[in-house]
């Protein structure tokens, strides 16, 4: 039998991620949805802006990823034709995340090569998966599953785990077997957006159970042929800190046009940039990418501040473990998998 050893994939300085929302709007109401609309704003963005902005983020030089986001970004009625721009600007991947309603007749309008198209479920059975994310959505989700991967389009999933699903995640991997999907994502929760009116039921994790249930379920995945790519989360005390900020090019953009480099960000106006009048404008004042550079025990320095709910200490103060940065991941199986660094 093979063992896979889990490698974690280091960040690309050559590499320009670009995480799309063209609108904020959904038809579902996920318990963990992290879109705030008091600072993403409740717009969706016209073809021609949107079009624009493609042509603003993309970069001949480097290798550019570019993920579509919403709400829901299916809703958008162009989102084809944005699709279609994105691949004439030569970007080099292309992904849809969506939650699987697929609005307008979206797998009728592109092909397989023109974008990767990546399902959300949240269980493997309707039991588990409809009260986080709503009434019928595995059954609608998994049907379209299946419609897009016998259009022969390529297909991932994202598994966002909490304290609610966790004991169901050993399930997945052969509901995705059966499925036909061959890349799965693990994502760990995060406490931003929805999830913050949560805070009481402790959605998230316990460095001990992560580190119990996520290996061994991405192992199992692996033996399946599927490839599977995870957060890191926490790091051992030999590994070294590295921020993406500094290293890497992720850009998280709004309707409202706020920019931001760091997820974890998202629910407060410290947005390293603003797009105005279709240009990136850098941001003055008391900004996300001023904490990047400061060294902190307990790791990321984001997540200190933010989610220090995330941290435990001994009692001399010391943090009994550090978190990573959240876009360092780590990956299982042997698929050639292209896009590799996107969530």
């Amino acid at each position: 039998m093979t063992t896979f050893v889990p490698k974690t994939v280091g960040f690309q300085p050559k590499e320009r991620n670009i995480f799309f929302h063209i609108l904020t709007a959904c038809n579902l109401s996920c318990r963990h949805c992290y879109i705030n609309p008091e600072q993403h704003g409740s717009a969706t963005l016209s073809l021609e802006t949107i079009q624009r902005w493609l042509r603003l983020f993309v970069d001949p030089v480097k290798k550019s990823n570019l993920i579509f986001l919403g709400g829901e970004p299916t809703l958008h009625p162009d989102l084809a034709a944005g699709i279609k721009t994105a691949r004439e600007l030569g970007y080099r991947t292309i992904t849809v995340d969506s939650n699987g309603f697929l609005f307008h007749n979206l797998l009728d309008r592109i092909s397989p090569a023109d974008a990767v198209i990546s399902f959300s479920l949240d269980g493997p059975t309707a039991k588990i998966n409809d009260p986080i994310r709503g009434e019928g959505v595995f059954a609608t989700c998994t049907a379209n599953i299946k419609k897009a991967v016998a259009l022969g389009f390529d297909v991932s999933l994202i598994y966002t785990v909490s304290r609610i699903n966790i004991a169901s995640l050993h399930l997945m991997p052969m509901l995705l077997k059966n499925l036909g999907i061959r890349r799965f994502f693990i994502q760990v929760i995060g406490i931003r957006g929805k999830s913050t009116v949560y805070t009481k039921e402790n959605l998230q994790l316990t460095p001990q159970e992560w580190l119990s249930a996520i290996p061994p379920v991405a192992e199992k995945a692996a033996t399946l042929g599927i490839h599977v790519i995870y957060p890191k989360v926490f790091l051992s005390e030999k590994e070294e800190f590295s921020c993406a900020g500094k290293v890497a090019e992720n850009y998280f953009i709004f309707p409202n046009g706020r920019v931001y480099q760091c997820p974890l960000c998202e629910d407060f106006p410290v947005h390293s940039f603003s797009i105005i009048d279709d240009k990136l404008v850098k941001n003055t004042g008391l900004t996300e990418d001023r904490f990047f550079s400061l060294d902190i025990a307990e790791g990321c320095v984001m997540n200190k501040l933010l989610q220090p709910g995330n941290l435990a200490y001994d009692e001399h103060g010391r943090p009994l473990y550090r978190i990573s940065c959240c876009l360092l991941k780590q990956e299982l199986g042997d698929i050639p998998i292209k896009d590799r660094n996107l969530s």
